[in-house]
């Protein structure tokens, strides 16, 4: 009850408990995120909210703002993008010109922005600086490794010349290319340094004569250190004091490195230091204080830069008296952009993890957050202009609505009925989908801020407790229940399995896999609970398995998704591997998981880490998985498929992982685990992501441990499985005939199936619950929610034949099983969330369970050796064969998941399940849900 009695002391002492005054616009109201936090982006007085559009024909908006620059005057405000920005035409074509990255300048002299100019850039990253007079601005070109320069003539921004390539011919690693990601100006504007993010290295460059000076390796084992020392690797940004000294934050190794620039070649003169994955950077008018934005560790870091020392760190995540002391233990405010007032006294801190805006005192008694200020969806950077009356919040993300034009054709063929909303359309894919905007907001009063700091409160749960009925359920379930069975599959939305369910809130016309295909997936949501309000907080599997993994993503992770996942580079480091080594092992073992990595340069990610991890409580570091959780609580953890290694999988020769329906038969390694605390615990015959080997293998090869674990009676606390075969692809090499998007689909339902039903018919079945989540729902049609995916929860005191419609997201998914474990919350999202108690009875009469799997008659047309006793549904059959299927994706990557063009491998689905019919034209975004 402590909390409560300082979080009422709290709330009184800020004043009445009203909100804000709300503006007329329609964003004062919360709206709910799919993340389970809501967002009030015109809660504060005055505020505008402004959608950033860059006017395309196709109408789509411009994804993932990521960065601002106010010019040295505060007159002129640019805004970068750095979203997916994949733009097709009515024929599903790539529109070259519009496919690109945006740059929106916005005349801010009267305060609220006027947008003056859209430019294009083809790719960037978190690069936008202007020159120290104003009449140029830079953008490095990321994974075009090069640098654009804009200037101004006429009373118009143009590019001034052609962009300064950086001569990069390889970076640092198995997979990514080079990435020239940020930039900083010498204080006479001679000079830039420019942040090399996948080759550890900054490059100076001579801005007037328009070349390369120099390149400077930030790693320790290039610069007379110890060789294979940890230090300097992934640089994000760069500050530079005057024209001699440069800073530059390492987000993997946790340090600012301190660069010499007076010498004839930069040199580095120190490394500092700092709590959690530093990205953003300032420094003050006289450059004596650095301060440096601090992911995972949710904290700001203040350097003094006359003696290169850190002087301390401030959290962000809110005023003292609002979290009590053991919710503020936890991570996950995500700070990563900042600016300062005009009289330095107040610094401004952008949260994505609580889309909220952190107000800090920095001078008097009171250093810390004072108030909060609610923000949209992740907000990314934040300005201060108007002398310190305006400021400007870059937000990366807006909703994205639902997706009907997302269908794919369905097996019936009735995707394109007349009046259906199943009309494909190009561009409706989520990322497409997924928008991003312009916050202004006059400086609130202390009295307003008070209030708005309620608000973010109030939209993020702090406070938020269980009732005495919903304690008693926990209890119960948590006496009963000593096992979770966890299995995440991949990519699918409610409607496209659920759709025809005949209860709950779906649209049959997008049942793309309906109840003949997936028969166990109906069979489930109608003997157990139908949950049709289900919010996938990932995107995509990107984002989507570090939400339910760890119910949260990181901010080095959430930036690399739209510009990875469009093809612009990157480096997928979300699974464990940094860069496409496997960072959970390293030396001798790295080698022996995957023979490419003998090859590597001694420096090369030479550490056990990884920049995409998340912190757990107490600044546990790397430690915020469910499984470090579990393991923390003194439970047992296995691992069949999640988080492991699939480089090996399609490499050629001796070094390849070939397909083996039974490799532990043979004793053959199939699967190296990428999290140091999983390598023991991982099922090293469960192979990982690969369309290639059907599902039915996967489900005998974690029966085989099933059954010992039965046998001895000692079944793991927690239990993750990956089933991926919903995937779908590599269909000329897959095994056995299961090599048709119907006919893999029917696959993943029946191991699903005949899972539950050997977990139904153990002495296991009273005392173990199983939880079945898509990781995302990106590849699927939803005519509510391009976010809503199927959620099955089955086993004891889960309740019969009832539909739940609550609004529940992953967050709500990771607090349910970390309840109901007994486990410690992930991080500041999922400890805030509420558990999923409404879809459970404790009663005595739901304390017994049973299932039986059945399989879909597609499954008879393979040579999956099925048990003589398996019952079938009705009569299906593919809708096109093997060949078919193998001539039309020829082009596509299906070695990891999400590799592919989505929108193009969407678009060869309507072809090849459709029967026939013309592919839709373009069509209008009605329902799109843009902000105002």
């Amino acid at each position: 009850m402590t909390h409560w009695f300082c979080l009422l002391a709290f709330l009184l002492s800020l004043g009445a408990a009203s909100a804000a005054t709300p503006s007329k616009d329609a964003g004062a109201r919360p709206i709910a995120l799919p993340t389970g936090q809501a967002m009030t982006p015109t809660a504060a007085p005055g505020a505008r909210y402004l959608a950033l559009d860059p006017g395309l024909n196709s109408q789509t908006p411009a994804g993932f703002a990521q960065t601002l620059s106010l010019s040295p005057d505060g007159k002129t405000l640019l805004v970068l993008t750095a979203g997916y920005n994949m733009v097709r035409d009515a024929a599903g074509q790539k529109i070259e010109a519009d496919s690109t990255q945006f740059i929106f300048v916005f005349d801010v002299s009267a305060g609220h922005p006027v947008q003056r100019q859209v430019l294009r850039v083809p790719n960037a990253y978190v690069g936008l600086v202007f020159a120290p007079d104003g009449s140029r601005f830079y953008v490095p070109g990321a994974v075009d490794d090069n640098v654009h320069v804009f200037s101004l003539a006429d009373g118009s921004w143009k590019e001034a010349r052609a962009p300064l390539p950086l001569g990069h011919t390889k970076a640092n690693g198995l997979s990514p290319k080079p990435f020239a990601a940020a930039m900083a100006v010498t204080a006479d504007g001679r000079r830039g340094v420019v942040v090399n993010r996948f080759n550890d290295a900054v490059t100076l460059v001579d801005l007037l004569e328009w070349r390369v000076l120099a390149e400077l390796d930030l790693r320790p084992g290039k610069n007379g250190g110890v060789p294979g020392t940890a230090g300097g690797q992934y640089p994000n940004s760069v500050a530079i004091v005057g024209n001699a000294v440069a800073y530059v934050s390492s987000e993997l190794d946790r340090e600012v490195v301190v660069i010499d620039l007076a010498g004839p070649q930069p040199a580095i003169r120190g490394r500092i230091a700092v709590k959690g994955n530093p990205n953003k950077m300032i420094l003050n008018r006289a450059q004596s204080v650095l301060y440096v934005a601090s992911d995972n560790a949710d904290v700001v870091a203040l350097i003094d830069t006359r003696q290169n020392i850190l002087m301390r760190h401030i959290p962000t995540a809110a005023p003292p008296a609002l979290l009590a002391p053991e919710q503020s233990r936890y991570k996950g405010a995500s700070p990563n952009g900042l600016a300062l007032a005009p009289d330095e006294q107040t610094l401004y801190v952008s949260n994505r993890g609580t889309n909220s805006l952190a107000v800090i005192g920095l001078g008097g008694p009171h250093l810390g957050v004072r108030g909060l200020i609610p923000t949209g969806w992740y907000p990314s950077d934040v300005r201060v202009a108007g002398e310190g009356r305006f400021l400007y919040v870059s937000n990366a993300k807006t909703l994205a609505g639902p997706n009907p034009g997302s269908c794919s054709g369905s097996m019936d063929g009735k995707c394109n009925v007349p009046a259906s909303p199943a009309s494909y359309r190009p561009n409706d894919y989520i990322l497409n989908r997924t928008g991003s905007a312009l916050l202004s907001v006059p400086t609130p009063t202390l009295r307003s801020l008070r209030q708005l700091t309620q608000q973010v409160a109030r939209n993020n749960h702090f406070g938020a407790g269980l009732t005495p009925d919903q304690a008693r359920v926990l209890a119960a379930l948590r006496s009963q229940v000593k096992h979770v069975i966890y299995i995440i599959k991949e990519n699918r939305s409610y409607d496209q399995v659920l759709g025809d369910l005949g209860r709950g809130n779906g649209a049959p016309a997008l049942a793309e896999f309906p109840q003949k295909t997936t028969p166990n997936q109906h069979a489930l949501a109608r003997q157990f609970v139908t949950i049709d309000h289900f919010l996938n907080a990932g995107d995509v599997s990107g984002n989507g398995w570090a939400w339910s993994t760890a119910g949260r993503e990181s901010d080095a992770g959430a930036k690399m998704v739209p510009s990875n996942y469009a093809g612009n580079g990157g480096s997928g480091d979300w699974f464990g591997a940094n860069r496409g080594v496997n960072v959970g092992l390293d030396g001798a073992a790295r080698v022996a998981a995957n023979p490419q990595a003998a090859g590597l340069d001694v420096d090369t990610l030479p550490a056990v880490s990884n920049v995409a991890a998340p912190d757990g409580p107490d600044e546990q570091l790397q430690q915020g998985y469910l499984w470090h959780a579990a393991l923390r609580a003194g439970l047992s953890v296995r691992n069949y498929g999640c988080f492991v290694d699939v480089r090996r999988y399609f490499l050629s020769g001796s070094a390849a992982i070939a397909v083996e329906r039974d490799p532990h038969a043979s004793g053959t390694i199939v699967a190296y685990a990428t999290v140091p605390e999983l390598v023991s615990r991982t099922d090293p015959y469960y192979r990982g992501f690969d369309d290639r080997l059907p599902e039915f293998y996967r489900e005998q090869e974690w029966e085989r441990e099933f059954r010992a674990f039965e046998a001895s009676g000692e079944l793991p606390s927690l239990s993750l499985v990956r089933m991926m075969m919903d995937h779908t692809g590599s269909f000329d090499e897959a095994l056995d005939g299961v090599n048709t998007p119907e006919i893999q689909v029917a696959d993943n339902d029946y191991a699903v199936g005949r899972l539950v039903q050997t977990v139904a018919r153990s002495k296991f079945a009273r005392d173990t619950l199983i939880f079945i989540v898509e990781d995302d729902s990106q590849d699927g049609p939803d005519h509510v929610d391009a976010h809503r995916g199927p959620l099955f929860v089955v086993g004891p005191y889960v309740k019969k034949g009832a539909v739940v419609s609550t609004h529940y997201t992953t967050a709500n998914l990771v607090r349910t099983i970390t309840d109901i474990l007994g486990l410690d919350h992930l991080g500041l999202i999922d400890a805030h969330a509420a558990p999923m108690l409404d879809l459970f009875d404790t009663g005595a009469r739901n304390a017994g369970w049973t299932y039986t799997a059945s399989a879909s008659s597609l499954l008879k047309l393979t040579r999956l050796p099925l048990p003589a006793d398996t019952v079938f549904g009705p009569p299906a059959v593919p809708t096109r064969d093997m060949a078919y299927w193998a001539a039309a994706t020829r082009q596509f990557d299906f070695s990891e998941e999400d590799k592919l063009d989505a929108d193009a491998y969407n678009r060869i689905l309507w072809a090849g399940l459709m029967g026939g019919k013309p592919y839709p034209g373009q069509a209008t975004r009605a329902g799109k849900a843009k902000p105002d």
